[in-house]
């Protein structure tokens, strides 16, 4: 009988030197847009939270990683190949959002690096969701599947060449654009990010219960 947290590998898409995509079985395992999974190679102690980067309705999970120079789990998922186990535990978290604004609310959504993930589930998962993403990298080639989202909706924030859409970091662009007050904000990514922004909404006016927060690193 097959353990019921043990999936399989379909295909790995690297998107940089460091970062790729691990496609895998589901199985039937059910999540909500926004929550995460502890996630390890099959049969080992390790494993590590990733927010899961595909559709409520795709027939397969993905998520998003990575490779960090002293982070054992993501170089270890990084040398698996197709057809190779890993373990998930979960889904797990409350970085979702309320069935009843799905349709009419108007979303606000900051990432930085790999913290872009859930947002990727949002849009996937709610098509007609009305959302502005913020994405801040240092490089543009960190962008990871820009081209999924809609032009107007993705504004790449680049800190360390000029080749996004905005020069400069997440919390600049929100300086030069106020955010207004009737906005939801999901804010995943770094602590200071996420402290920064936090506060920058708090001063344009959005009341703090619509301000959500993932802290990645």
């Amino acid at each position: 009988m097959q353990n019921d947290n043990i999936h399989e590998i379909i295909s790995i898409r690297h998107l940089t030197d460091a970062a790729y995509i691990i496609q895998m079985t589901r199985r039937g395992l059910k999540f909500r847009a926004g929550q995460h999974i502890l996630l390890g190679k099959a049969g080992s102690i390790h494993n590590r939270e990733y927010s899961v980067y595909s559709g409520e309705n795709d027939t397969f999970f993905e998520v998003l990683i990575k490779e960090v120079d002293d982070g054992m789990v993501s170089k270890q998922l990084k040398k698996l190949q197709p057809g190779d186990k890993v373990q998930i535990e979960g889904p797990l978290g409350f970085f979702t959002i309320a069935p009843e604004l799905i349709d009419n609310g108007k979303f606000l959504f900051v990432a930085t690096g790999t913290g872009i993930a859930p947002f990727h589930s949002f849009s996937k998962s709610y098509p007609e969701i009305d959302f502005l993403l913020l994405h801040g990298v240092r490089n543009a080639n960190e962008s990871y599947e820009k081209n999924h989202y809609p032009k107007e909706r993705h504004i790449l924030c680049t800190s360390g060449d000029k080749k996004g859409d905005f020069k400069g970091r997440v919390t600049e662009y929100i300086m030069k654009n106020p955010v207004s007050p009737d906005t939801h904000c999901y804010l995943c990514g770094n602590f200071n990010m996420i402290h920064e922004v936090f506060d920058l909404l708090e001063q344009q006016g959005v009341p703090p219960e619509q301000v959500h927060a993932e802290v990645y690193f």
